[in-house]
């Protein structure tokens, strides 16, 4: 599909731009540009792609989307690297997610070269965007909704794909320093047979009120246990859990369909069993959680993401009391992983693996 290109009449002047990325914050800065692709059951399918100037949507109040929550989003970044070129990271995985979303969700596939295309369209308008910092980069967002005007319970005949882009710092202030998590007790974010697996708005905002919980409490982040025991540790509000112990064993909670598949909890599974430690994908206990942080067996708890990328959880904080996890800081096997990461999203460790796609 060939995109229409739609010239900005007033780009944000570049002295503004550069002064604006010394210190860009987290999802508040956008760039000039979006992508629009418009979908049509009747028309067809996917039909029309433009790059243009980034502008409100117009919608029609009754667009379903508004009323039965038809949406699903991406989280991806572009990286600068040493030779000035940019990086995305494992692009592929998020086409494909995006469109396993989709299915849930009952909304039409984008055809992932169509996705990936609409990716290099906009950072190729927006590369001056990308932040130069160490710690910065150009956080993408690709997003689809219901646009038809319709009140009725079925799925939608019209959609709209569109991807926006903001020049981000690190999501933590302050960087990768150990988080407080606090445990929800009250709340569950999914239950089986439910959208946990599905990247779309609603999980999130099943979030908030817990999350207020654990800000009103003095932690970063809440997590959420299983819906029917309420006893197994799923994840955080928005990353996945890895726990390290003693003896080179890891455990991350399993993909049951009540998770988010992360690309950066797959990409550390990878990594960690290339550092000689024994991965295993399987159910944790809160209980079992304290148990082992309390004795020592426990070293590390982290967190990752793709905002957060990798985040050692320090404390633990709940109804049932708190507990720390090691000295409280930054754990060895932690520290070592993220750095691996990072250096090859940003081109400074070599992409053994064939994640990261040259722009």
């Amino acid at each position: 599909m060939d995109f229409a290109h739609i010239p900005h009449p007033a780009p944000v002047p570049d002295e503004t731009r550069q002064q604006a990325l010394l210190d860009p914050g987290f999802g508040k800065l956008f760039t000039d540009h979006m992508v629009v692709i418009d979908y049509d059951a009747d028309k067809g399918g996917w039909y029309q792609a433009t790059l243009g100037p980034r502008q409100p949507i117009s919608l029609d109040p009754a667009a379903a989307v508004l009323h039965y929550a038809q949406e699903i989003f991406e989280g991806m970044k572009a990286y600068k690297h040493g030779d000035d070129t940019l990086g995305l990271f494992r692009p592929e995985q998020n086409a494909r997610r995006f469109n396993a979303s989709a299915r849930r969700m009952a909304m039409p596939a984008l055809p992932e070269e169509l996705f990936l295309e609409s990716i290099r369209q906009l950072v190729a308008a927006d590369r001056d965007w990308v932040p130069s910092d160490p710690d910065g980069s150009l956080y993408l967002r690709p997003f689809m909704f219901a646009s038809e005007a319709f009140l009725g319970v079925r799925p939608a005949r019209q959609y709209k794909y569109i991807l926006i882009a903001s020049p981000v710092g690190p999501y933590f202030k302050g960087g990768a320093k150990p988080v407080k998590i606090w445990v929800s007790r009250n709340y569950t974010r999914a239950a089986p047979g439910g959208t946990g697996a599905a990247k779309t708005g609603g999980n999130y905002a099943a979030s908030l009120v817990p999350q207020a919980e654990g800000i009103e409490n003095g932690c970063d982040q809440v997590v959420f246990l299983d819906a029917v025991e309420k006893k197994w540790i799923e994840e955080l509000g928005g990353m996945n859990l890895f726990f390290v112990f003693d003896d080179g064993t890891v455990i991350t909670p399993p993909l049951t369909g009540t998770i988010l598949p992360g690309i950066t909890r797959d990409s550390l599974i990878q990594l960690l069993r290339e550092e000689g430690l024994n991965v295993r994908e399987e159910p944790y206990s809160i209980d079992q959680w304290r148990v082992d942080a309390t004795t020592g067996k426990l070293l590390e708890t982290m967190a990752c993401g793709t905002a957060a990328v990798v985040t050692p959880v320090g404390t633990v904080l709940g109804p049932d009391g708190d507990f720390t996890i090691g000295t409280g800081g930054t754990g060895q096997i932690t520290n070592k992983v993220r750095e691996k990461l990072v250096g090859i999203q940003k081109g400074a460790v070599s992409d053994t693996h064939g994640w990261v796609t040259k722009l």
